[in-house]
C-alpha cells in the first residue's frame, strides 16, 4: 500500500497549483525535507519538467515502519509513474516485487535491489528489466499510509473479495469508510487472495484512486499541516523542489485521467525460493505501454 502515498505525492503539487505563493511556501517546506540528494536524475527531471516534457518516476514502498519494524526493509511495492502533460494522463504500472532478476551476479528478487543497495540500485534494476529510462524516485515507508489516510479524514473503498485480516473483516461488494489502520489492513493482505500479490496490488490501486479522488474534491487539504507532515515524515526522493513546482504549474491536468496496470508473471519455486518469472512478451507489452504513455500527444 506504500504505492498509494507515492502516487499521491506525485499529484500533491498538481492539486496545490491553484493556491499561489502560500501553496508553494508550504510545499517548499515539505519537499525540502523529503529531498534526499542531488543527482544526475534530478537534473534530468528539472530539464524535462521545465520544458513540459513527459516524465517517468519509480515509486518505491518499503516495509520499514510496518508492524513495528525499524530495519531498512525491502521494497514491497514498486511502480512506474508516467506523467504526460500533452495527453493529460498519468499512468501507474505496478511491478511484481518477487520478479526474478540477476542482481550483482546472483539470482534475486526485484525488491532485493533496494535492500542490497539503495534507491538508485532499484532504479537501475527496473530500467534493466523494462528497458526504459526513469527520471527519479519517490520512496515511502509503510508507516506513512496510516498517517496520510487519517490526515485526509479517511477513505471509502469497495471490497473486491471477502476476507479477514488483522482484526478487520471485509465482504465482497460492500463499501467501507476506512481510517488509516483499516486501509493498511485492507491493502496488505496477500495469502487469502486467490490472485496473491496481484490481488493485493489491485486493492492497493483502489485505495490510491480513493485518496486521489478525495484530494481532487478538496484540493486545499494538501496544504493542511497534518497532510504535509504525513508526507514529509515518511517520504524521501531525489526529485527536486524545482521539478515538483514545475509539475504543479504545468502538469495539473494530468491528474484528471489516471490509468493503472500491472505486469503479470508466473510463479515458480527455485531452491526453496518463490519467484515470479515475467515472460518476454509481457515485458515488451509493459515497455511499449510506458513508451506510449511517454510519447502520446
Amino acid at each position: 500500500m506504500k504505492k498509494f502515498l507515492l502516487s499521491i505525492l506525485g499529484i500533491i503539487v498538481v492539486l496545490g497549483a491553484g493556491f499561489g505563493g502560500y501553496a508553494f511556501y508550504q510545499l517548499h517546506n515539505t519537499t525540502s525535507k523529503i529531498n534526499s540528494l542531488d543527482s544526475d536524475l534530478s537534473k534530468t527531471s528539472d530539464k524535462k519538467t521545465g520544458a513540459s516534457q513527459s516524465v517517468s518516476y519509480l515509486l518505491l514502498g518499503t516495509d520499514t515502519g510496518a508492524l513495528g519494524r525499524s530495519e531498512k526493509g525491502r521494497t514491497d511495492t514498486m511502480m512506474v509513474m508516467t506523467v504526460n502533460p500533452k495527453s493529460q494522463k498519468t499512468t501507474l504500472v505496478s511491478i511484481e516485487r518477487d520478479t526474478k532478476i540477476q542482481l550483482n551476479g546472483h539470482t534475486a528478487k526485484l525488491n532485493a535491489a533496494y535492500a542490497e543497495g539503495n534507491s538508485e540500485s532499484a532504479i537501475s534494476a527496473v530500467e534493466d528489466l523494462l528497458d526504459i529510462k526513469l527520471d527519479g524516485y519517490l520512496l515511502v515507508n509503510m508507516n506513512g499510509l496510516k498517517q496520510l489516510v487519517n490526515s485526509v479524514g479517511g477513505v471509502t473503498v469497495t471490497a473486491p473479495l471477502t476476507f479477514d485480516y488483522e482484526g478487520y473483516s471485509f465482504a465482497n461488494g460492500q463499501s467501507y469508510s476506512m481510517d488509516g489502520a483499516e486501509a493498511l489492513a485492507f491493502s496488505r493482505m496477500r495469502h487469502e487472495d486467490p490472485q496473491g500479490d496481484y490481488g493485493r496490488q489491485q486493492r492497493q490501486q483502489l485505495v490510491v484512486e480513493a485518496v486521489i479522488n478525495k484530494l481532487k474534491k478538496n484540493p486545499t487539504s494538501v496544504l493542511s499541516s497534518d497532510f504535509l507532515a504525513s508526507v514529509s515524515d515518511n517520504v524521501r526522493s531525489n526529485i527536486s523542489q524545482s521539478s515538483l513546482q514545475n509539475l504543479a504549474l504545468k502538469y495539473n491536468k494530468a491528474a484528471n485521467t489516471i490509468k493503472t496496470d500491472q505486469i503479470m508473471g508466473q510463479g515458480i519455486m527455485e531452491n526453496g525460493v518463490s519467484y515470479q518469472v515475467i515472460p518476454q512478451s509481457e515485458i515488451t507489452r509493459v515497455h511499449d505501454e510506458i513508451e506510449t504513455a511517454m510519447n502520446e500527444n
